[in-house]
């Protein structure tokens, strides 16, 4: 399916992370007015084109948005992260499963192609934690992390069943100089930019021996967009590609920001997100993506973090 110039585009959770971003390219490259954002709450983004508030969970609405504005393809980007997800695990658990299944009904129902977006927090410690596999047993330790599990299965599901052309990457942590992320465990790769453009130090929440799977934002939005353009035929997987960018430690990141601002201090205090970082990988094998859609990342941990700072200190 090919996004037709007739037809518009949906993407929910608009105001997070990926959200912001992901709409602002798809904007550029269709149009403003053929990108409609949905979140539960009117940010910034309600004033850069066709917004609405809405809750996933409210099945009537949401589908009377899609009905209304023709929707063709949906960008399902609204849930709850993974630190979180175990404060609140019902709400996550509500937001994270009966939104995606609300979406997915609609989508068999109005024939829509969807993304919906997986995570490395899929993997539990019993993984290879080097290179972790496309295929291995998913037994992840938080309520987020079973949640994009049992999302992918439902997805799956979905195109077996009912021919519901649904894609989605097992995204790694993802690093972004636009939005200051809220709720995930890879948050401190982005916050230690944050601070170390504004106060150039920080006390980092993980120790400076963890090594986690990153991807600066504009490959992610690339990779998603090429993944979305893929043809049909080509893709052996469909909800839970592996995508790789780069794995660096904590320490790592720390040296590679001192090399252009020297003063900058970092501290390490690991709070409770701790144990979540060493049950994921701290790298992933993406050789299904690179095969079946063509990926490759443009960036690594010294251009990333060039144009983190610059864009920052801006």
């Amino acid at each position: 399916m090919s996004i037709d110039n007739n037809k518009k585009i949906l993407v929910t959770g608009a105001a997070g992370q990926i959200g912001i971003e992901l709409t602002a390219t798809l904007r550029e490259k269709y149009g403003t007015e053929n990108v409609i954002a949905i979140d539960i709450r009117e940010t910034e983004i309600a004033k850069k084109g066709p917004f609405k508030i809405c809750n996933v969970l409210d099945l009537n609405k949401y589908k009377r948005i899609v009905n209304d504005n023709d929707i063709e393809t949906v960008y399902h980007l609204a849930a709850i992260l993974s630190a979180t997800g175990e404060k609140n695990p019902k709400l996550c658990f509500d937001i994270n499963m009966n939104g995606l299944q609300n979406v997915l009904e609609v989508a068999r129902e109005y024939n829509q192609q969807i993304f919906c977006p997986s995570s490395i927090a899929v993997f539990g410690p019993d993984v290879p934690k080097e290179d972790t596999p496309q295929n291995v047993a998913l037994n992840p330790t938080t309520v987020y992390g079973l949640t994009k599990v049992s999302g992918e299965l439902l997805c799956d599901y979905y195109f077996n069943k009912y021919n519901v052309d649904v894609r989605g990457i097992r995204y790694p942590g993802l690093i972004s100089w636009k939005k200051r992320p809220i709720g995930g465990t890879t948050d401190y790769a982005v916050e230690i930019y944050f601070e170390a453009a504004q106060k150039e130090n920080y006390q980092c929440f993980v120790n400076e021996e963890t090594k986690l799977p990153m991807m600066y934002m504009p490959d992610a939005v690339r990779a998603t967009l090429e993944l979305m353009k893929a043809p049909l035929e080509s893709l052996k997987h469909h909800s839970n590609y592996n995508l790789s960018g780069m794995s660096f430690t904590a320490l790592e990141l720390v040296e590679a920001i001192q090399k252009i601002i020297p003063n900058f201090e970092c501290t390490f205090k690991p709070d409770h997100r701790q144990e979540i970082a060493d049950s994921w990988p701290i790298s992933v094998n993406d050789d299904a993506a690179r095969k079946e859609w063509g990926w490759k990342p443009s960036f690594n941990l010294t251009s990333m973090t060039k144009d983190m700072l610059e864009n920052l200190r801006n």
